[in-house]
């Protein structure tokens, strides 16, 4: 390792800066003076997307070196298998050294508060315990093969609507156990190269300017020994983000913030201490990248194997929800009749920062004709369009009728969730629900594969024999599909999160995707199956949920004590066994109930989980262990995780909702004051009766009053404000008027219209900051302040600044004399 200390003593002011931001959208920058190399970045998280181009203006999509599409984390977490998802980290850091990249963006562990995240399809759960522990294999497999990862979007990022300038409102208690315990996890089992911050606010602070998120939990209390980089364009005051830990600004700001910085040493408001703190830890970092190279040399990366490792994470990872008069598998050698686009033009990955451009890509149909098998295949739906295409409803009902059994290939296309924007509802396209409709009028053996990266709302299920959930499947997604159609491989899928009844029945219903200024997390710690099974309501499918074609029998639950105190581990052995005819895997899941508490508790949470595969007739023990945090909260009376002594009831289940063993065993522990808020907030303890969180009880948990959330009024239009807030006048009007006809212009032809939909949303949703930090020069500091002075003010105030501005030659230069375009 290089001599940190002395290199730091030897950089000059401006070269200390320059190390605090990028020096393009993927790179870091270089000082030559000293002879520092730059550290290469790339897009993940289920495969490499490094940029074949250069782009203008940062995260637009460009073309990107082929990589294999790995499902995507919604679908690896449904494989309940930690043993996978090292794999799948370490077979993308195998691509990302063939490809130069020193850093996989991914994995994002950020909690599924809410079904219609736009962005679910990219994050692994609704539980922080199976988030985190898919989280820190998936970062130990990456790093074995001495590749950096980025842990995302740190923290509390679970919408994306106004995802750059919302604050999330949430409770001490909910924000430790539910939104920061996967990162803890991952932090503390295994020390991710980077984090990354997330663009949202946290109680009104910035994430990227969150001292207490990122210093006080996050290297005090967690020991995180990495750097934290900005999510792309989160940047709100960069000498604030210096003295609260954030150490890489990324991407480039053109020099902008780097000249901030130095100011501010200049000037005495930043010292030259907390400076150096982050230069030390971004020389530790890149030197670590560099001398990771020569570990490289021979590293070979199999693309047709990986491929094959897809599609074993896809058949592992889809879930079997349904299977009437046990339907499927289906023999082999029949003629098929295939209805529905999606066979022939799988979605296998969501769209946005994570696209993959696919080494090898196999649709359903694909392998179909691969394998030269009998079918008819009808498209049922024009994949592009919503509207009901009455001849193609017909062909595809004509081959129906003449059918034994119909596969049917619906979900979510790309319009309905990316990146970008927030779904507005949990239907499916009218004309893909058109087409099962009037199918089941003609033929009764109707097999559903669903793809999607989120729950669905699901209205004809009484009326099919089968589903199939593939969720987003990856290249390999379409060959997965057979082998589980046709019994190659048993489904052994299981949710990690809860697919409701209807959206009305999610504990964030009223208070999610609110604006504009903030988010309530009012449900408090009462997230998915945490509140179903709480309030005892009715789901459509529950968390954990999947079924075999094969069965299980659970027996001889045993704890190694009957007492324990706080500081003790408590092993919990079990009994499976295989009782079918076909061999299979199942994820057994350990949960804990407290029998009796002060503090307001769910009814079970995950604590532990294993898979396990048997033969048929074959059975054997499996064992988890529990510690203290399996057992505690986190208690705001004392600032940390505490344990109420008395009986917890150590459940063994195959989903939430089918708990197979149940065993006691009694906690001895300190007493410590415990908040009591049965008076104060008593909704949180009666979930079945009712779930109206009222402003005044959830204050109450908050310990102070929520701020205002009402539109932006003249006057209090600053850099924060976003293009959307501009309406306050004329010019505003306009922009916005414009931003929505134009912004998608600046996409390669042929771009598909989510990803359009995704710049135009994200566009109106752009603080005004990032006009002048993330344009590549294209637009001036001075024309954002004219614009800001005249929403703000009269008609004709501004209007000389912002002509002055647009007149610059190069608006680079007006930010840093300095700036040189970089290479």
């Amino acid at each position: 390792m290089a001599d940190i200390k002395s290199i730091v003593s030897k950089l000059t002011l401006e070269e200390k800066s320059a190390l605090c931001s990028g020096i393009t959208n993927w790179r870091t920058t270089p000082i030559k003076s000293q002879n520092i190399p730059s550290v290469f970045v790339a897009d993940g998280p289920h495969g490499m997307r490094k940029e074949v181009q250069k782009a203008d203006v940062a995260n637009i999509m460009q073309s990107s070196y082929p990589s294999t599409c790995f499902p995507t984390a919604v679908t690896l977490a449904s494989t309940w298998d930690v043993t996978l998802a090292e794999r799948v980290g370490k077979e993308i850091a195998e691509e990302a050294i063939d490809q130069n990249v020193d850093v996989v963006l991914g994995p994002g562990v950020n909690i599924k508060r809410n079904p219609l995240c736009g962005r679910n399809f990219e994050y692994f759960s609704e539980d922080p315990y199976l988030a985190g522990e898919l989280g820190a294999a998936y970062v130990a497999g990456v790093q074995s093969m001495n590749v950096g990862t980025s842990l995302k979007h740190y923290a509390v990022n679970n919408q994306e609507y106004r995802r750059l300038t919302i604050s999330s409102e949430v409770d001490e208690r909910a924000l430790r156990e539910i939104y920061l315990t996967a990162f803890e996890t991952t932090v503390k089992k295994s020390q991710p190269y980077t984090l990354m911050c997330c663009y949202n606010l946290i109680n009104g602070v910035h994430g990227s300017d969150n001292k207490k998120i990122l210093s006080d939990i996050l290297r005090d209390e967690w020991g995180f020994d990495g750097i934290v980089i900005s999510d792309w364009g989160a940047i709100n005051d960069r000498v604030k983000g210096i003295v609260a830990g954030l150490d890489l600004e990324m991407p480039s700001s053109n020099g902008i913030n780097d000249k901030e910085i130095q100011k501010a040493v200049e000037e005495g408001r930043l010292s030259m201490e907390d400076l150096d703190k982050v230069v030390t830890r971004m020389l530790k970092f890149i030197y670590k990248c560099y001398e990771n190279r020569s570990k490289h040399e021979g590293v070979k990366a199999d693309y047709d194997k990986h491929y094959e490792t897809a599609c074993e994470v896809a058949t592992k990872g889809a879930v079997l929800l349904k299977n009437e008069d046990s339907i499927l598998p289906l023999a082999k050698g029949s003629k098929i009749a295939v209805v529905g686009a999606l066979a022939k033009e799988m979605r296998y990955q969501g769209s946005g920062s994570s696209r993959i451009n696919p080494y090898k890509l196999t649709s359903f149909t694909d392998y179909l004709d691969e394998i030269k098998a009998d079918y008819a295949y009808a498209a049922g739906y024009d994949i592009k369009s919503d509207k009901i295409d009455k001849a193609l409803l017909k062909e595809a009902v004509e081959l129906a009728k003449g059918s034994d059994k119909v596969l049917v290939f619906i979900g979510l296309t790309d319009e309905y969730e990316s990146e970008g924007f927030d779904r507005q509802h949990m239907e499916l396209p009218a004309s893909h629900n058109s087409l099962v409709d009037a199918i089941k009028e003609v033929n009764k053996n109707i097999i559903i594969v669903l793809s999607g990266g989120s729950p669905m709302a699901l209205p004809w299920l009484n009326d099919v024999k089968a589903v199939l959930n593939m969720y987003l499947a990856g290249c390999a997604g379409g060959k997965a599909c057979y082998k589980l159609l046709f019994g190659e491989v048993n489904p052994s899928g299981k949710l990690a999160e809860t697919f409701p009844l209807s959206l009305r029945d999610n504990p964030a219903y009223l208070y999610y995707g609110m604006g504009p200024r903030t988010v309530e997390y009012r449900e408090s710690i009462f997230v998915g199956y945490r509140y179903f099974d709480t309030a005892k309501k009715d789901v459509l499918f529950p968390f954990g949920y999947g079924l075999s074609y094969t069965t299980f029998e659970y027996s001889d639950i045993k704890l190694d004590k009957a007492e324990m105190t706080e500081k003790d581990t408590l092993t919990v052995s079990f009994r499976i066994t295989n009782t079918g005819k076909i061999a299979g895997e199942e994820a057994a899941q350990v949960y804990v109930h407290d029998n009796e508490s002060t503090i307001f508790k769910e009814d079970k949470a995950l604590k532990g989980f294993v898979k396990v595969k048997l033969e048929a007739g074959e059975s054997k023990e499996v064992s988890v262990t529990l510690d203290k945090r399996s057992f505690a909260f986190y208690n705001v009376a004392v600032n940390d995780w505490t344990v109420e002594a008395g009986d917890f009831t150590v459940m063994v289940g195959a989903s939430s909702r089918d708990i197979k063993l149940t065993e006691t065993v009694k906690v001895k522990a300190a007493k410590v004051e415990v908040p009591d808020y049965r008076q104060i907030a008593p909704v949180y303890y009666s979930l079945i009766h009712s779930a109206d969180y009222s402003q005044i009880e959830f204050e109450e948990l908050l310990g102070r009053k929520l701020p205002e959330n009402t539109p932006l009024k003249k006057g209090e239009i600053d850099y924060n404000a976003t293009v959307g807030d501009l309406g306050v006048c004329s010019l505003g009007k306009f922009l916005i008027w414009a931003t929505q006809t134009f912004s998608s212009l600046v996409l390669p032809k042929g771009s598909p219209e989510s990803l359009k939909k995704m710049v135009r949303l994200a566009a109106l949703s752009l603080p005004l900051r990032n006009m002048f930090m993330m344009t590549n020069g294209i637009v001036s500091r001075k024309v954002v302040d004219g614009l800001v002075k005249r929403c703000n003010s009269g008609p004709f105030c501004g209007i000389g600044m912002i002509i002055s501005g647009l007149l610059h030659r190069d608006a680079r230069k007006d930010a840093n004399p300095n700036y040189k375009v970089s290479e």
